[in-house]
């Protein structure tokens, strides 16, 4: 459980307008929804709290806080708040050192900061009430069934270690200084602040002015990072007070020589390459190499694995070869990261309890199934009986009605004559003889001959009237479907016993001689896969060519084969066709084939394709009855079922494993080489020669001097080998003989902030700082030629 919550709610906010969101009090200001210092949440179905309700017009009580009787509602941030502010005396400094990465905060004079977090803001929206909130740092990953983080990625109020985004500079300070316990709405204790060499005034005066204006500051000094990490290694040793300062960083690499104690800002070279580059770098590479896991390589995973895996190579070529090889030396140089993984449940076979019991449930269910369907059977037949009475008896009555009044007398039974009264009594028999399984009469039986069903087909037009003109268009409609379904059916049955043919003649081919009639049949099945695929990428890339490449198709300047010159035609035909005359369309069965013929896709070969596929759909199955070790092409599309997709194997345990070989030093290797990700600069070594010779000495004593202290600091120079390498690359561009020595500072990470704390709690640091009162009377341009003196 959480301590009571006004311990953890900054002065400054509970000052402010408070809304109701829900069931929970938000501390809103007036610009957009600023809640980045503390953040709770809650729905009235999740924490079941019960607060105060409050009318739209009633005012807000005069105490601002959160009303809230429950205590367990999660913090956006897991940072604890630190309670001793207030036992701190007004004149002891506040130290930030304000990283790309990180920002870290602390009391001047202490080892350690007190805050760190990440430097991001992320600002998503409630899914439920839609309200845009700031979340600083890390944030618990709970939180993403309450806010939609997908549009609002991390944002940075940095751009290559400058601060231009000073909105989001402010979100952070909040939620720095609230972390660090500050009660009230001004901050009344100096502030150090870090800032990257040679910092452009604007940069630096918008710093100073959110610093003075927002928080009320009463003074400010600023300083470089690098500067205050060399400094306190000097004092612990580590360095001289003439020497060389590499900083690889977030997003930069910065290299300041030192003479006398002092940044020589003159000498001052920048790298836009760092940490961030390489593991971007490392994410880029791992999801082109695992894309099916590309959801599980986040930022922050891939940070640890670079932080973890990744070192430096002495010989980059050399090692790359090494990997090249698949040497045993490569092999264990190669890391392995196991995603989890759940092994899929052995199936064991049944026992014979278990196959009968399932055998007797099968039973019972198929004895069910047939159960209903004989229901069904009888129903039916009842139903088709019902129905057959009905008909007969309805064709009695019409026997004793005349001719004239057969229309009047069926006008409530849903017939209109006779003939179709009888072609329904016929149907009916021919369904209840199927229901009953009964064998089917002759069709001379079943229907009616031709004359007697189309009586009028043959009679001249001359002596119909127009009624029977009508008619007698119906019935030879009727009459051409009729005989296109018989010719239908009996084109089957032939092609029905053509295959049965041909069937017993390659059964007795394969008894005969089973060898060669299995290598005839592969022979086939290669011959028409080919075929086949060669006519589909015909009509996917245009089945039309003129010859030089070009589209077929009818275009100015092209000249039409016969098939689109007949297209052509047919199209304007019936364009212009405006029914005059006789129309006897669909008398023969060749009148549909017009439709074909039109179609843009037509071709000579149309019929080809039909025909192949058929073959080869018969080749494929006879293959898999005589052969076990066959399997058929898989066809991919859209139009293919699930079942004939082939089945791919079961997932392993190394199917969920990354392997990380050659990365481990090929990301790393562009803070010596970054052309490598298209950056067109210099690299950590020939960066430091930059900066050497643009000291304009010909001391070649101060030179020694200089390469004989180098110290590396910075978040991005904790990989194994750097040191060697970077020494080794110095050494190429020095003369022959020169003293080189490289060193790590004691911690990279936090001797920045440390060597600013040692500088705030010196006696002479109030000398340094540049006042509130200076800033109202002098203006931001003085800040133009401020400089911190880092030799106390």
């Amino acid at each position: 459980s959480f301590p009571p919550l006004k311990n953890h709610i900054s002065p400054r906010l509970l000052e402010r307008k408070p809304v109701l969101v829900k069931t929970v009090w938000l501390a809103f200001p007036t610009k957009p929804v600023h809640v980045c210092l503390l953040l709770l949440f809650a729905t009235y179905h999740e924490l079941n709290t019960e607060t105060e309700s409050i009318e739209e017009d009633s005012k807000p009580p005069k105490k601002n806080h959160l009303q809230c009787e429950n205590k367990k509602m999660p913090f956006v941030s897991q940072i604890k708040r630190q309670t001793d502010y207030n036992l701190y005396s007004s004149t002891t400094p506040i130290v930030i050192d304000n990283g790309a990465s990180n920002f870290r905060i602390g009391w001047a004079g202490e080892n350690d900061p007190r805050v760190i977090f990440r430097n991001i803001v992320q600002r998503p929206r409630h899914k439920t009430t839609g309200e845009t909130v700031s979340i600083v740092g890390d944030h618990d990953t709970t939180l993403l069934k309450y806010f939609d983080c997908s549009r609002s990625g991390p944002r940075s109020a940095f751009d290559s270690n400058v601060v231009y985004q000073f909105e989001i500079m402010e979100y952070i300070l909040d939620f720095g200084f609230d972390r660090l316990g500050a009660n009230g709405s001004e901050i009344d204790h100096p502030v150090l602040i870090t800032e990257c060499i040679l910092n452009p005034v604007q940069s630096r005066s918008k710093m100073a002015e959110l610093l003075f204006e927002t928080y009320g500051v009463p003074s400010v000094a600023f300083g470089v990072d690098a500067a205050f990490s060399y400094k306190y290694n000097q004092q612990h040793g580590i360095c001289d007070k003439d020497g060389l300062a590499i900083c690889p960083g977030f997003t930069t690499t910065h290299v300041i020589p030192f003479i006398d104690g002092e940044p020589v800002y003159k000498g001052c070279s920048r790298t836009n390459i760092g940490g961030y580059h390489v593991t971007d770098y490392l994410k880029q590479l791992l999801s082109l190499k695992y894309p099916h896991h590309m959801a599980r390589l986040t930022w922050e995973k891939v940070e640890d694995l670079k932080m973890e895996h990744c070192y430096i190579a002495t010989d980059y070529a050399s090692e790359a070869r090494l990997f090249q090889k698949g040497s045993k030396e490569a092999e264990e140089k190669t890391r392995c990261w196991q995603l989890p993984w759940v092994p899929p449940p052995v199936e064991e076979p049944p026992s014979e309890e278990e196959i009968a019991r399932k055998a007797a449930i099968k039973e019972r269910q198929g004895q069910r199934l047939r159960e209903m369907a004989e229901a069904k059977r009888s129903t039916r037949i009842n139903e088709l009986e019902n129905q057959l009475r009905g008909l007969e008896f309805l064709l009695q009555q019409l026997e004793q009605v005349a001719e004239s009044e057969i229309p009047y007398f069926l006008k409530d039974t849903g017939y209109v004559s006779r003939q179709e009264i009888e072609t329904a009594l016929a149907k009916a028999t021919q369904s209840l003889r199927k229901v009953k399984g009964e064998p089917k009469g002759e069709q001379a039986e079943v229907e009616e001959k031709t004359d007697e069903k189309y009586p009028l087909v043959n009679i001249p037009d001359n002596m119909l009237t127009q009624d029977q003109l009508r008619e007698k268009r119906r019935q030879m409609f009727l009459k051409t479907t009729s005989d296109g379904r018989q010719r239908a059916k009996q084109k089957r049955v032939e092609e029905d016993l053509e295959r049965e043919r041909k069937n017993q003649l390659d059964e007795q081919k394969r008894l005969e001689n089973p060898e060669l009639y299995l290598g005839e049949m592969r022979t086939k099945y290669k011959e028409l896969c080919e075929k086949v695929e060669q006519r589909k990428r015909l009509k996917t890339n245009g089945n039309h060519s003129n010859g030089n490449g070009m589209s077929g198709g009818v275009g100015r300047g092209e000249r039409l084969n016969a098939a689109q010159r007949e297209r052509m035609r047919l199209l304007t035909t019936a364009a212009f066709d405006r029914g005059k005359g006789e129309d006897n369309f669909g008398a023969k069965d060749e009148d549909w084939q017009l439709y074909k013929l039109m179609s843009k896709d037509n071709d000579d070969d149309d019929e080809g394709p039909d025909e192949d596929e058929t073959e080869l759909a018969r080749v494929s199955s006879r293959l898999q009855e005589i052969d076990p070790t066959f399997v058929p092409k898989p066809e991919p599309g859209p139009s293919q079922s699930a079942a004939d997709m082939p089945r791919s194997r079961p997932l392993t345990k190394e199917d969920f494993q990354i392997l990380l070989g050659v990365e481990r030093f090929r990301c790393p290797e562009i803070l010596f080489h970054p052309n490598l990700v298209g950056i067109d600069q210099t690299g950590l070594d020939e960066t430091a020669g930059v900066s050497m010779r643009r000291l304009s000495s010909k001391d070649q004593v101060l030179e020694e001097r200089l390469t004989n202290s180098i110290l590396m600091t910075g978040g991005s120079c904790l990989y194994p080998g750097l040191s060697e390498r970077l020494e080794a690359g110095i050494r190429m561009i020095r003369p022959c003989g020169s003293p080189i020595k490289v060193v790590r500072a004691l911690d990279p990470v936090l001797d920045a902030w440390r060597g600013a704390s040692l500088y705030a709690a010196a006696v002479q640091f109030p000398q340094q700082t540049f006042s509130r009162m200076d800033y109202f009377e002098k203006g931001e341009d003085w800040l133009r030629g401020y400089q911190f003196q880092y030799t106390l």
